[in-house]
């Protein structure tokens, strides 16, 4: 059984610091949701907040319907695993995984078959009179989850659980949590610094940025369609051409830049004199001519062939560079160094947002 979690304009501080600034947002029943952005945007205090952990300065936590103001953590349907998974080194694994259980009073039976359940769901069979220490990471993880659900709580907190996995052991706990989710069918609530966990994993996303959630949506509409110059610069890689709007319409804006009048998608309605930026994922770049107002030039720097793909690097605007990224198949020929190249996209594949902030300024 699943309960779905509300902010209703969730305000955290630490004396002036404002760590959660107004957070309002619906996470369903049942739902995968996932809190991205980088350190220090307040991503884990809306998860402590949720858990209990933490009393809101202002707004509410309400999980089922019901406000959690006054309720601990012990009393709330959550159950949270943590960064380090705190499993219990010198019990088994049976024991790790009924240790709430048997904290509320559950008779040994019952934990048994309880453990054997959830070990199967894990595909970790037989495995329960194993020690901690005898597990790889990614059966420790798998036993930290099981820990969790063990108390079948409604709603499953995860703060960034696969931090300490190597990268292939990560791509594979992605796939293993989504099916797990899936399976249980509770609210899984998770926190990740990782675009690609959050991209791969999450029914929505909410992309926060210094306390404030700039978007919530799919992977793909984050994506595709990112809100605000944070999230196209955050999510993903993004080549971005700051200027002035000469000329707009309802569908697309021409933005003049460094490297000319360049032309995209305008879907926050901006007119000319708006101060802009003008965004085209490396993907969506082709080392050919195209139209006039998507078509530029610039020096290649370097070129880095990385099996599948290749990623041409040219010489943008200070120190960022301008990338292109181009695929194994087509007959397309690569620049070298120093050569001057040609590059253009196509309108709808770039955006025009107004001018803000972005990632790692």
């Amino acid at each position: 059984m699943s309960a779905g979690v509300e902010l209703d304009h969730l305000t955290v501080r630490f004396g002036e610091f404002t760590a959660v600034d107004n957070a309002t947002l619906d996470i369903k029943g049942g739902e995968f949701f996932s809190f991205l952005g980088p350190s220090g945007c307040g991503k884990t205090t809306i998860l402590r907040a949720v858990s209990g952990f933490l009393e809101p300065s202002e707004g509410a936590v309400k999980i089922g319907g019901q406000d959690m103001r006054g309720i601990g953590p012990n009393k709330r349907p959550t159950a949270l695993i943590f960064q380090n998974l705190a499993l219990f080194p010198l019990m088994t694994v049976a024991d790790n995984i009924t240790y709430g259980l048997r904290v509320r009073g559950i008779d040994k039976a019952e934990r048994n078959k309880k453990a054997n359940e959830l070990l199967d769901l894990i595909a970790l069979p037989g495995q329960g009179n194993k020690l901690v220490s005898e597990l790889s990471g990614g059966q420790k993880q798998r036993v930290a989850i099981a820990r969790a659900l063990a108390v079948q709580p409604k709603v499953l907190l995860l703060d960034e659980p696969l931090s300490a996995l190597d990268l292939k052991l990560r791509q594979h706990m992605r796939s293993e949590l989504r099916s797990i989710q899936r399976l249980v069918g509770i609210t899984f609530i998770y926190i990740t610094h990782d675009q690609g966990e959050a991209l791969t994993m999450s029914d929505r996303i909410a992309v926060m940025s210094d306390g404030v959630i700039q978007q919530v949506a799919d992977g793909k509409a984050v994506y595709d369609d990112p809100a605000t110059p944070f999230v196209a610069s955050f999510v993903g890689e993004n080549n971005a051409f700051s200027g002035t709007v000469s000329r707009a319409d309802a569908a697309h804006a021409v933005v003049d830049t460094p490297f000319g009048a360049l032309r995209g998608r305008n879907p926050k309605g901006l007119k000319a004199g708006d101060k802009a930026i003008l965004f085209v994922r490396p993907e969506s770049a082709r080392l050919e001519k195209g139209a006039a107002d998507t078509t530029f030039s610039s020096k290649v720097k370097a070129v880095a062939f990385e099996g599948n793909m290749s990623h041409v690097f040219l010489e943008g605007v200070g120190k960022k560079d301008i990338t292109v990224t181009v695929g194994r198949q087509g007959s397309v020929s690569i620049p070298a160094q120093d050569e001057v190249a040609t590059i253009s996209y196509d309108a709808d594949l770039g955006l025009v947002l107004p001018e803000g902030k972005m990632a790692r300024e």
